[in-house]
């Protein structure tokens, strides 16, 4: 216990966190008088002999692993994600280096590890995709919105007061006028050919044909996804206009005019972006526009943890901006805009936890205790990175042609707001299942 205790004083300056060992003893940390939150002190047990050396040693991943076998216990009326928003509030202060690797050269293999994890050739990177998106569509189904958005929402508004549902469809309709996308009247009555990379469950895709009849291509590595994709075209009567394909986006072909990539370059890979930026620049038409989000570091770049390449996102790495310029500027692209989304991830995964802890026992009966302790630490760790760490969303506009957009971002607010004001797209356009009740 000797090293968590040095850590945890070192670490926990406000608040009061009470820590029970396995053999009963009790340590207190932070100020006794100054409370969590009205709930009293935040209590944890540690019911295993092993569970102190475990954490300190490496805190990130010697944490999520406690927890998830149980070594760590939150004592009601708190929880995991209480705990984690608690820890990092305070380590904060002292920036990364307080929730590190407590030697030099476990930090040096933390950093050679996530190197060597960001190489994703196309076999692992299929693999790295299956892992984390072909669990069962039932378990996405409980804690996303009803169009499955796995990315970032915006909101606009108080998101005390603006539902899951309203800050998606506000994301994809802010994510669509950066595209400057032209319906077919305004296009020489040709619809546009759009790309759409990590297509996710479809629900982006079709978004922009619903709103401006353009013909999409969404290519994935996940087959369940894929598949879910291809159905809801099919119940949405355009599967001729919207199409999915299981498929590595190095191996896409053709031309087109606009290229989204949604939730995309946090799986590619580091050493991949020279190749991302010099494929999509070959699929794009002289005069096309790509729109990129993604997951970013407001600060220098640096190194995916342990516990989320091992349990969540093999593979995969959030880059800095200055990785993503350098990467695009060599490829040839121009940057005409980028705009750095601060807290709305914060806002949308803790509702993802809330909902989630809503439907404990239908995750626990999917898979078991130990996947519903992860998914949950996982939430709650992603949170607290967009919340009291470094992390925003990026949002990217490229093009090869300065003239391929408008001169100023009023093209931006003027079309959301246009988009907005069409309305949601009804749900049950878009889901086999919806549909069918609804008929």
């Amino acid at each position: 216990m000797w090293l968590l205790d040095k850590f945890l004083k070192r670490a926990i300056h406000t608040g009061h966190l009470v820590v029970t060992d396995h053999d009963g003893t009790s340590h207190e940390y932070g100020n006794p008088g100054e409370t969590h939150d009205s709930r009293g002190p935040l209590k944890i047990r540690l019911t295993n002999k092993k569970a102190a050396g475990h954490i300190a040693r490496y805190p990130q991943l010697g944490a999520g692993e406690a927890y998830m076998w149980g070594w760590l216990v939150v004592e009601e009326p708190h929880d995991i994600r209480d705990l984690v928003l608690f820890v990092t509030a305070n380590t904060k202060r002292e920036g990364d280096s307080a929730i590190q690797p407590q030697t030099r050269f476990a930090r040096i293999l933390q950093k050679v590890g996530a190197r060597l994890d960001s190489v994703n050739p196309k076999d692992k990177a299929r693999k790295n995709a299956e892992h984390t998106y072909n669990l069962t569509r039932e378990l996405y189904e409980r804690f996303l919105d009803e169009d499955r958005q796995y990315t970032m929402a915006y909101y606009r508004e108080d998101p005390e007061n603006t539902s899951l549902e309203k800050a998606q469809m506000d994301k994809k309709a802010h994510l669509a006028a950066k595209m400057y996308l032209k319906r077919p009247e305004d296009n020489g009555g040709v619809p546009m050919k759009v790309l759409d990379i990590g297509c996710g469950w479809g629900g982006f895709a079709l978004y922009l044909h619903e709103m401006y009849g353009c013909e999409v291509t969404g290519v994935a590595l996940a087959p369940d996804q894929i598949a879910f994709c291809n159905e809801r075209a099919e119940a949405a009567g355009v599967a001729d206009k919207v199409k999915f394909h299981l498929m590595d986006y190095r191996d896409v072909e053709g031309e087109f005019d606009r290229i989204s990539s949604v939730g995309l370059l946090e799986h590619v890979g580091k050493p991949h972006y020279p190749v991302f930026m010099e494929h999509t620049h070959r699929l794009l038409k002289p005069d096309g526009v790509m729109m990129s989000h993604c997951c970013g570091r407001a600060g220098p770049p640096g190194a995916t943890d342990a516990w989320t390449r091992k349990y969540i996102f093999p593979g995969g790495y959030i880059p800095a901006l200055s990785e993503l310029v350098t990467a695009s500027e060599r490829a040839g692209w121009q940057v005409m805009d980028v705009e750095a989304m601060r807290f709305h991830y914060s806002h949308t995964l803790e509702e993802w936890y809330n909902r989630t802890v809503m439907h404990r026992e239908e995750i626990v009966e999917m898979y078991d205790e130990v996947f519903y302790r992860m998914w949950q630490f996982y939430l709650a760790g992603a949170e607290q990175a967009f919340r009291n760490g470094a992390l925003v969303n990026w949002q990217v506009i490229y093009v090869k042609d300065r003239t391929a957009i408008p001169m100023t971002r009023d093209f931006i607010q003027e079309e959301s707001a246009s988009l907005r004001e069409r309305g949601a797209v009804p749900s049950w356009r878009f889901d086999p299942m919806l549909k069918q009740a609804a008929e």
